[in-house]
């Protein structure tokens, strides 16, 4: 009785520390903040299920991730099958994501800028949001380093960034001026 205890203690101190984590590669996985909710609470419950069976507990991310995809693709199996034609389609309104996506991807782009190591810093600390610690034990620095490495790179990101915002001003501006010449010729 007291193992089965330990095991309850031990999970919940696991979803304590780490359920900010996992609802975001949730929401990452679904559009909806309920569905992703959901999403992670049924993956929770799965792995709770096997918990005595996850022998090596680091590795208990990257299993609640792969029990949350299969969730996902069973959900999505199950929503494809309910569905029914009809003759009308019912009015949807849908979310303009442009501005995200084209903002995703000029960060994505700016990204190539870095040097690989800086690169990796900063996705592991502000995309998988690990701390500093984490950062340091999975790419084999020291917590100085990924700081510094950080800092670096967050600064010439900037300078990137900014860079470009300026080149897109001017194109934007010396087009501007073409199409009024233009109009006065």
């Amino acid at each position: 009785m007291r193992k089965h205890r330990d095991e309850v203690l031990e999970f919940e101190e696991y979803v304590r520390t780490r359920q900010d984590a996992l609802l975001r590669s949730a929401r990452r996985l679904v559009p909806d903040p309920l569905d992703a909710q959901d999403l992670l609470q049924t993956a929770l419950v799965r792995t709770y299920r096997r918990w005595d069976a996850i022998t090596d507990k680091r590795l208990t991310d990257a299993y609640l991730r792969r029990v949350m995809i299969n969730t996902r693709t069973e959900w999505w199996r199950t929503r494809k099958l309910e569905e029914v034609p009809t003759e009308q389609l019912p009015d949807a309104s849908v979310e303009d994501f442009t501005g995200q996506h084209a903002d995703r991807a000029l960060l994505m782009d700016a990204l190539k800028v870095l040097a690989p190591r800086q690169r990796s810093v900063v996705l592991l600390r502000h995309w998988e949001q690990i701390s500093t610690q984490e950062t340091a034990a999975a790419l084999g620095m020291s917590i100085a380093t990924v700081k510094s490495t950080l800092h670096r790179a967050l600064a010439r990101l900037r300078h990137e960034l900014e860079r470009r915002d300026l080149d897109s001003s001017s194109v934007s501006a010396a087009g501007g001026g073409y199409a009024a010449a233009d109009r006065h010729e």
